[in-house]
């Protein structure tokens, strides 16, 4: 073998698998995109608030058919495999019309029809770089980041493969975006009241970020 046979045998065996994820403490979650693999804790209470807040708000009447049109699948961070790329998003969702039957398997395999990634300062530049471009190679049509530190809610839909912002809100402005028009509810049930907030004792965190394994030679 000559060695430039070498070098791209030694990068392509140095690139995360399936079962790095698998190898991953139980306790965080695992992710590979670009190669890499990329583990993180569980999010902090304010980021758990926003997605599990948002979580209530859109699978009542989306997937349950509660006080809305039903006929979606919404589920809170599901493993996706999309091509050699493992990602986890806060929150998903597929038109049962797409996918009418839900899989058995350990994983999903199709691309969402919506993914929403609440930013933190541990996840915001791998939500925002290397996952967002995942989202739109594999043809997601809507992608929304929620802020919880901004206090605010992005939303994009995808044109060819460009994410074109839909809008920005903040604070408390009523919501009612693409793919859920049909319902609207108040950004601010996303966040604690600003007192309750500000009341909480401040510890730092006990993360440096999320690890990070270099894959490329």
């Amino acid at each position: 073998m000559n060695k430039s046979r070498a070098v791209k045998s030694a990068a392509a065996s140095s690139r995360a698998t399936y079962q790095d994820v698998l190898d991953a403490p139980p306790h965080k979650v695992a992710e590979i995109v670009e190669g890499k693999l990329y583990i993180q804790p569980r999010p902090a209470p304010l980021y758990a608030l926003a997605g599990s807040g948002l979580g209530s708000l859109i699978g009542r009447p989306f997937h349950f058919g509660d006080g809305g049109p039903g006929g979606w699948w919404i589920l809170r961070e599901p493993e996706i495999h999309l091509g050699e790329d493992i990602v986890v998003p806060n929150y998903t969702g597929w038109r049962r019309e797409r996918m009418p039957v839900f899989p058995s398997g350990a994983y999903f395999t199709w691309a969402p029809d919506w993914a929403c990634e609440v930013l933190s300062p541990l996840t915001r530049k791998l939500d925002l770089g290397g996952k967002r471009a995942v989202y739109a190679r594999e043809g997601v049509s809507y992608l929304w980041l929620v802020d919880p530190d901004a206090r605010s809610l992005e939303a994009f839909k995808l044109h060819g493969t460009e994410w074109v912002l839909i809008d920005t809100l903040f604070d408390d402005a009523p919501v009612s975006l693409p793919p859920f028009e049909a319902i609207s509810f108040n950004l601010s049930d996303l966040w604690p009241p600003p007192a309750v907030h500000e009341e909480l004792p401040s510890k730092p965190t006990n993360e440096a970020g999320p690890e990070s394994i270099e894959t490329s030679q």
